[in-house]
């Protein structure tokens, strides 16, 4: 275990060296409510997902992680966003006996209404507007060997700002190995990798006059604003997760991912976990770590297992530090079906 970790964390912190030379693309892309994390357990270990064998939670950072089912589960997860913002996520997973495993996820946020301001009227209009986001997505994984798997996602992804809305499809693909009886695992995922998006819809019809030196035509044609092609916003994820028993009823899980964002620089997350008689946890990691002017730190949480008649319940509670605004928190359910 010592020698692949010497030989493997170099390689992730080399993949991060170059945040400081890097130059950020940040605010280029669209669909950035796809980078909100939809898992309390692996938020509060610093987002460090893509080595950690959950076949429920860890789908988002890795597809991979699904092929790892052995008994169907559903996920819900709501995340305390920003400035009030509300963000859903509800997933299920079934395994095959023999066609492999998979996979369906629905993210939905809602920024609630918001006051129109202009520069004339900066206290309001008296119009409100909204903000609302859509992903459905659909995933299939197999274990190859029993060391390796590996799974695909296809994502529809749709925002609407009032009444105009960009749609596009994204794909997401990831793999899994284990490297050693022990249970470290190796990590390595594509993510958001698709189409570009456009906006269209009402809100951008105008009126203008074709010759604004002539008089006599007709000076308010209708008319359509165009606006540019944006992609969306593609991650690199490689990790690595190091288990450790500590007693017959007490283990740690250390993870560590090395993150390329196209719209950013390149960061790791690094996290831990403790866990008792697999009922009770407590969580730590830190996010963006040498990402240029991240907002964000510090991630901590807690979770409980149980059963719920002879279903498996997880609860698993997540709070992440913001710099600027307010904290973020998640809560997320998983019932064994």
């Amino acid at each position: 275990m010592h020698n692949i970790a010497t030989r493997l964390v170099p390689v992730l912190l080399a993949l991060s060296a170059g945040a400081s030379w890097a130059q950020t693309k940040t605010g280029t892309t669209v669909g950035q409510f796809m980078l909100i994390e939809p898992s309390a357990r692996i938020a509060a270990m610093g987002n460090a997902g893509t080595a950690v064998l959950d076949p429920i939670q860890g789908v988002y950072y890795n597809p991979g992680a699904l092929g790892a089912l052995e008994k169907p589960a559903a996920q819900f997860t709501h995340s305390f966003w920003l400035a009030d913002i509300r963000v859903d996520y509800v997933s299920l997973a079934i395994p095959t006996a023999n066609a492999g495993k998979f996979f369906a996820s629905v993210t939905a946020l809602n920024s609630g209404d918001i006051d129109v301001r202009t520069v004339e009227q900066p206290l309001g209009t008296g119009e409100r507007f909204s903000v609302s986001d859509l992903a459905l997505s659909a995933a299939y994984a197999r274990d190859v060997t029993h060391r390796f798997t590996g799974g695909v996602q296809v994502n529809f992804v749709q925002e609407t700002i009032w009444h105009s809305s960009m749609r596009t499809m994204t794909f997401n693909v990831g793999t899994l190995y284990r490297l050693t009886e022990s249970g470290i695992q190796l990590g390595a995922s594509l993510t958001n990798f698709g189409t570009s998006g456009r906006f269209s819809g009402r809100d951008l019809a105008i009126q203008f006059d074709a010759d604004p030196g002539r008089n006599g035509d007709n000076g308010s044609l209708p008319g359509q604003q165009t606006t540019d092609n944006y992609p969306v916003p593609v991650q690199f994820r490689v990790g690595l997760a190091f288990p450790h028993q500590l007693s017959a009823s007490s283990r740690l899980l250390f993870v560590v991912d090395a993150q390329d964002p196209s719209d950013n620089s390149e960061h790791l997350n690094l996290g831990g976990e403790w866990t008792w008689k697999d009922a009770f946890s407590i969580r730590a990691g830190y996010q963006n770590l040498s990402q240029h002017d991240s907002e964000l730190a510090g991630t901590a949480g807690i979770g409980f297992r149980s059963t719920l008649g002879d279903r498996a319940l997880s609860v698993d509670y997540a709070w992440a530090y913001h710099a600027t605004l307010s904290e973020m928190q998640r809560l997320t359910f998983v019932l064994g079906l």
